[in-house]
């Protein structure tokens, strides 16, 4: 008999799959795919940042994963590095010390910020997107970087710049989706 898996994705509006007229984002769409049993609890909330996530992730994974096998799939950054009020919502450190502070608890999978319609914000996602990378690298937890190949990806950039201006659509969310796939497989099978 094999286990049921529970996992907790946890993030902002690209976690909960803003824009996606299939309500699934990239997270439904690899929960679809996985070929085990697994009970995903999707916890993406619009316009948080890793304080936000930090805030809540224990008291919302806790009764959802306690007494069972269970993990956490984590994505942030974008709304960290917005501009507000002339400064960045969430400086570089306090981003990578957000992350570093809910390793460890669970098995973690980190899924990276993706790129928006606008260069000067992902150039401060892109440096974030290099700290959170090394953070993982140094406590041995897998990092799936897609802000370069999902500013390469037609479809991820043409939904974007149709859309919000942030979020895509089914195709964006598909291709988000293939690039988390082969470290989640690997995550799961090594779990």
């Amino acid at each position: 008999m094999s286990v049921d898996l529970r996992v907790c994705f946890l993030g902002d509006s690209f976690v909960a799959g803003v824009g996606d007229p299939e309500y699934r984002g990239w997270a439904g769409r690899l929960a679809a795919r996985t070929q085990q049993p697994l009970t995903c609890y999707n916890l993406g909330v619009r316009r948080q940042t890793s304080e936000d996530v930090r805030a809540r992730w224990r008291a919302e994974c806790a009764p959802r994963l306690h007494g069972f096998a269970g993990a956490l799939v984590l994505s942030f950054g974008v709304n960290d590095t917005m501009h507000e009020n002339g400064r960045r919502r969430v400086a570089l450190e306090d981003s990578v010390a957000n992350l570093v502070a809910m390793l460890g608890e669970w098995p973690v999978l980190v899924a990276g910020p993706p790129p928006i319609a606008d260069d000067e914000h992902n150039r401060r996602t892109a440096a974030l997107n290099d700290a959170l990378r090394a953070a993982c690298a140094e406590h041995r937890t897998p990092y799936v970087d897609v802000l370069e190949p999902l500013r390469d990806n037609k479809n991820w950039m043409r939904e974007v710049e149709a859309g919000d201006g942030a979020h895509p659509g089914a195709e964006g969310y598909a291709a988000y989706a293939d690039l988390v796939w082969p470290q989640w497989t690997d995550w799961l099978t090594g779990r």
